[in-house]
């Protein structure tokens, strides 16, 4: 079949047609599950979509690459995990190497003894990963083996490890709070799943002893770390449609989560924020998105499914503007970067947006691949890995 899709939803019907309605990984622990692949842009666009042209930056920023360093290929499910004192990076072919966060040299290279599926996730004292065959291992901050235990599927985001806990999410819907000490399953939470979904890999949020995350059927979980117990789920999407496929409506990507607010995106459905202690509704704006939202203490950042960006009044959703000259550039997710706002391409150019018109200020060229994920805050800059297997710690002046 060729298809040269006129729309997102005609893309999404392709992909379910090709692969026939079942997870790309082809793990034999998760082949039954229908899942959608995430967003790698190839198969929203086919093999010969290209980005569009770059756009003419009006100056007033600009960013450099504070260091960088090789630490293998990956993809969507792994994203470097940041501590006080390391840098954890993991690769798809086994490899987990700890980098000083100041010079990003390499303290220790080990390989894990799987290849890997998600990671890492870390604190002071552990490092964790995963597997397609739903194994989770655990380092000590030296590289030394600590534990390794299973999960009913392959792991396809981040471990979050917070609080003596590690965190993990699994391809089924489900989500395990393993023991940091030894790896024994503490609880877990058995979230079922619609039928037809997007494969999420983002993982989730720890804040205030709890973890935030966004579900298929377009839920926010805040969960207490400790016991597993529901702290409080926000509707940020409601299914709608006729068909399996019209009534995906999937939180696909971290949500935002500081003292005040917790607010989470919907493919198909809504940006909405929550009291982050009650759960209580605050706002919601009917904006669909697979690449993710940030926020400040004035605005939420959100790349539409369009490829446009919009900032949205924090106190009510208004808007306050919106940028589409990158719109055929397949960007990632947004995130602050000093006074400006960042998002990577499909290209791993870095540009550089204002926070207060949207003006396209600069931009800077990496290796030429995507992120894996959205980048995280890393000092005054943001920090992130891409496919070719580069992480980047990048600062904006």
């Amino acid at each position: 079949m060729i298809c040269l899709p006129r729309s997102l939803a005609c893309a999404l019907a392709a992909a379910a047609l090709l692969s026939g309605c079942a997870s790309l990984s082809q793990s034999p622990l998760t082949s039954w599950i229908a899942s959608i692949p995430p967003p790698s842009f190839a198969w929203l666009t086919g093999s010969s979509g290209k980005p569009g042209p770059l756009p003419v930056p009006k100056g007033g920023a600009s960013a450099r690459v504070d260091w960088q360093a090789s630490v293998g290929k990956a993809g969507a499910g792994f994203a470097p995990a940041v501590t006080p004192n390391a840098v954890y990076a993991a690769a798809g072919d086994g490899t987990l190497t700890r980098l000083d966060p100041a010079s990003g040299r390499a303290a220790w290279r080990i390989n894990a003894g799987h290849r890997l599926s998600a990671g890492p996730g870390a604190d002071a004292s552990i490092v964790a990963v995963g597997t397609d065959q739903g194994l989770v291992l655990a380092f000590d901050p030296d590289g030394k083996a600590l534990w390794n235990a299973h999960v009913s599927s392959e792991v396809i985001a981040p471990p979050s490890v917070s609080d003596n806990m590690v965190i993990v999410f699994s391809g089924d819907g489900r989500i395990y709070g393993l023991a940091a000490a030894d790896g024994k399953t503490v609880w877990v939470d058995p979230r079922p799943i619609p039928s037809l979904t997007i494969r999420n890999a983002a993982g989730g949020v720890v804040s205030r002893g709890g973890v935030f995350v966004g579900t298929a059927g377009g839920q926010l979980l805040a969960i207490a770390g400790q016991t597993g117990a529901i702290g409080w789920t926000g509707t940020v999407a409601v299914p709608k449609g006729a068909t399996e496929l019209e009534r995906i409506a999937d939180v696909t990507s971290l949500p935002f989560v500081d003292q005040a607010e917790a607010c989470a995106a919907a493919f198909q459905g809504r940006v909405a924020c929550f009291d982050v202690v009650r759960g209580t509704l605050l706002w919601t704006r009917d904006i669909s998105t697979l690449a993710g939202i940030t926020g400040d203490a004035k605005r939420i950042y959100v790349v539409d499914d369009k490829g446009a960006v919009q900032a949205l009044d924090r106190s009510n959703g208004a808007s306050v503007w919106t940028q589409d000259v990158l719109a055929k550039r397949h960007l990632g997710a947004p995130q602050i970067v000093g006074d400006d706002l960042g998002i990577v391409d499909v290209e791993g150019y870095l540009h550089l947006l204002s926070r207060d018109d949207g003006s396209y200020l600069g931009r800077l060229a990496t290796d030429g691949s995507a992120a894996t994920a959205q980048p995280s805050q890393f000092g005054g800059g943001i920090l992130w890995q891409s496919t070719n297997g580069n992480v980047y710690a990048v600062s904006a002046h």
